[in-house]
């Protein structure tokens, strides 16, 4: 069957982020800043101008009244203390938060095993049966070209899709630490994924991240008894099991993919969004000569 097009995300955020220990035991690693905003608002308004209507964010127990009253506060004090002060455009940032579409906060079933599969399918009863749905890991950031509209737009191409990966072109060199894409170039179906292989045995450049269109065929594989390595529910091994379908596809995205998911490339993202935003370049590169 054919499945309608995609109006929901289910975006997770529901790991440990153990890398980032201390200070994810009190703030989800989605929370950590890009500017003036959080990792994850920068995801929700990538579907936002993608055309997403719904959000299904899977937290941690700790993180989910984190997220509710980042996304529902309207913190009323604060905006009458800024207008008595003639300071109401300090104001407007806040407001565009409940723009953003609808957003439903949940954590993950503790039932299921450990693995990026599991968040996903803690959303299901979120999805209907006859509708895809994009599937989104939060610490992914892209700059530019929305990804989540990439897919959107490679569903029109392929309308009997059961799941569209996303990929990046990477230096050679570097797909030695991502999932190599597998793929035919002129048709776009996906043959399979060869988790960080040597370059000389990668089979393309096209590095996936964690950008899915997926339909609901996925959650039959998504299932306690399908763990794989370390035990654990993987997206990839769910989606694998797709391919014999012939109408699994992966989509080479125009924006700029960058992970935020250790404190290195958290900083380069931040670093790079800093460069292309703010005012204050030009300072920053002055240190980094001074440190030279």
């Amino acid at each position: 069957m054919n499945y309608r097009t995609p109006t929901k995300a289910i975006i997770t955020d529901a790991g440990f982020a153990s890398r980032y220990l201390p200070i994810t035991k009190t703030i989800p690693k989605g929370m950590l800043p890009i500017g003036n905003r959080p990792v994850i608002q920068l995801v929700v308004e990538e579907c936002a101008k993608s055309g997403i209507k719904e959000i299904i964010l899977v937290a941690t127990p700790e993180g989910k009244p984190i997220y509710e009253d980042y996304f529902t506060n309207k913190v009323p004090h604060i905006e009458k203390q800024l207008a008595s002060q003639g300071k109401e455009d300090r104001f407007e940032p806040v407001k565009k938060i409940f723009d953003l579409p609808k957003i439903t906060v949940i954590t993950q079933d503790p039932s299921l095993p450990y693995g990026n599969g599991s968040p996903i399918a803690s959303a299901k009863k979120f999805i209907d049966d006859d509708e895809a749905f994009l599937a989104i890991y939060s610490d992914d950031v892209v700059f530019g070209n929305p990804a989540v509209k990439d897919l959107m737009d490679a569903f029109k191409d392929h309308p009997d899709a059961t799941a569209i990966i996303a990929g990046q072109l990477v230096p050679h060199e570097e797909i030695k630490k991502y999932a190599s894409i597998d793929y035919d170039e002129n048709t776009e179906k996906l043959n399979g994924l060869v988790e960080k292989p040597k370059p000389e045995e990668a089979a393309s450049d096209l590095a996936s991240y964690g950008r899915y269109l997926l339909t609901p065929e996925i959650f039959q594989y998504l299932d306690p008894s399908l763990t794989g390595l370390d035990g654990e529910l993987w997206t990839a091994d769910a989606i694998a099991r797709l391919i014999p379908t012939g109408k699994v596809y992966a989509r080479k995205t125009s924006g700029t993919w960058m992970t935020t998911g250790d404190p290195k490339n958290y900083f380069m993202a931040l670093l790079s969004y800093t460069l292309d935003n703010e005012d204050y370049t030009e300072e920053i590169k002055n240190i980094i000569k001074e440190k030279e």
